[in-house]
């Protein structure tokens, strides 16, 4: 075993510190080469906190959930200590077994406060390991349970700080659609990476483009175009949940920040914005990419322009089509 590393209590006042201070003690404690703390998100397995020395697993590494041995151990088809991991039927069947050198290991579920999982704090090594760890069991329970309370208590008081930030950004606003402008986007972007980075929470971006606002500044006055960023914007707020961010961050582009929310759920609120803009007469390419653990917000924001950008190419080569008339033979 290594030489135990003491927690102190000014550790112990986070889910992100006290995840990091039970690492460090249980690695001391018990040894194993990788001990981790993780969040599943549908078939990803996201990496939170690390203790890493060999395996090369670094804090963003994402993982199929599905591979692992914890999806076998929540389910209850394996044990939450295995000395001998290959002795264990359904750990050596597992495909990570095939991937990465696991001789033990050890997995307990982390969980919100309704009881449904979060992820695990889990650990492998290279070597089987002797049996006297089974009666550790009961102490990284333990910790589990106090790493899920300090989780939901962290969670409460982000929910908490993200409507604070909200408050003091106020004045960050477009004055023509009282959406938030590019630097109260930027601002709440930032935030927003952060909390995901703690606690792996799943996010999208939307980007959209309206269409014909030139044309109708120029054609019939900035009072229609006014009038068409207006009911743009009114469609946007109707669309998205109470959590979720709206910008106006140019002339005709909006960005939207869609909270908790994965690729998925995404995709429903990019049709049901679809459908309130075409409601009320607003034509608009629009784009969506979910949030990466390994790349973050940022990138999904440029991932999102580009699909825009790909929507509109379509949508003009679907327009210049329609325009095309067969040609006649001449007989």
């Amino acid at each position: 075993m290594d030489t135990l590393v003491p927690i102190a209590a000014s550790n112990l006042l986070s889910f992100d510190t006290a995840a990091q201070a039970v690492l460090s003690y249980l690695q001391g404690l018990l040894g194993f080469d990788l001990w981790m703390v993780t969040r599943t998100e549908g078939n990803d397995w996201i990496v939170l906190q690390a203790k890493d020395r060999g395996y090369g697993v670094q804090e963003g590494s994402v993982f199929q959930w599905t591979d692992s041995f914890c999806s076998r151990m929540v389910q209850g088809k394996g044990p939450r200590i295995a000395p001998s991991a290959q002795s264990i039927k359904v750990y050596a069947e597992a495909p990570i077994a095939r991937q990465v050198n696991i001789g033990a290991y050890i997995g307990v579920p982390l969980s919100y406060s309704d009881g449904t999982l979060f992820g695990t704090l889990c650990a492998i090594d290279p070597h089987h390991k002797s049996a006297e760890i089974e009666p550790h069991l009961p102490l990284i329970e333990l910790f589990a349970q106090l790493l899920s309370s300090l989780l939901h208590a962290d969670l409460v008081a982000a929910e908490q700080t993200r409507c604070a930030e909200r408050l003091q950004i106020e004045a960050m606003s477009d004055s023509l659609t009282g959406l938030y402008n590019r630097r109260g986007w930027n601002e709440l972007l930032q935030n927003e990476e952060q909390r995901c980075q703690l606690y792996g929470d799943p996010a999208c971006v939307m980007v959209i483009d309206l269409d014909g606002l030139k044309e109708l500044n120029d054609t019939l006055g900035h009072e229609a175009g006014d009038h068409l960023l207006r009911r743009a914007a009114q469609a946007m707020r109707k669309s998205v949940r109470q959590q979720d961010v709206v910008a106006r961050v140019g002339g005709d582009e909006f960005v939207i920040l869609c909270i908790d929310c994965s690729i998925h759920m995404g995709v429903q609120l990019k049709q049901r914005l679809q459908f309130h803009l075409e409601a009320v007469q607003v034509s608009a390419s629009v784009g969506i990419a979910g949030r990466s653990p390994s790349s973050g917000l940022h990138q999904a924001w440029l991932d999102a322009d580009q699909a825009m950008y790909a929507e509109k190419r379509e949508r003009a080569v679907k327009f210049r089509t329609s325009l095309e008339l067969p040609v006649k033979e001449i007989s």
